[in-house]
């Protein structure tokens, strides 16, 4: 048989979880194989799921939107919705980059709410020195 897919997947017994029906309604699932554009899955039984789920798989404690593409008995293929942003990072240190400036946005923001709070300080005590 010859591969279709872009990206090969590799075997997989992870556990996972189907969420539908705004995240009221949930199936347990076994991924087989998976990669960072789909996966394929197994089901304890047939299921009946709407198209769109989102797959939430303990071991690696993320959330992935899917697309269903195929359903053959127990089993069903899936496709990453946005399998741009659930892709490996290219390195570390584009890791440490991006910690780098949030923390100075964060940084920034601190200082400009102890400036809003030292005015507000002052506007209060001001007010109760007319009254």
């Amino acid at each position: 048989m010859e591969e279709r897919r872009r990206v090969p997947r590799q075997k997989s017994l992870l556990r996972a979880r189907a969420f539908f029906n705004n995240r009221r309604s949930a199936v347990d699932c076994l991924i087989r194989d998976i990669s960072t554009h789909g996966a394929r899955l197994v089901f304890s039984g047939t299921v009946s799921i709407p198209d769109a789920v989102d797959l939430y798989i303990p071991q690696k404690e993320e959330t992935f939107r899917a697309r269903v593409h195929w359903r053959h008995g127990d089993e069903m293929g899936v496709g990453f919705v946005d399998a741009a942003e659930h892709a490996p990072l290219p390195s570390q240190s584009a890791d440490a980059d991006d910690l780098a400036v949030r923390v100075r946005k964060l940084e920034a923001e601190v200082t400009e709410m102890r400036q809003m709070l030292k005015y507000l300080k002052a506007a209060v005590v001001k007010t109760t020195e007319v009254a």
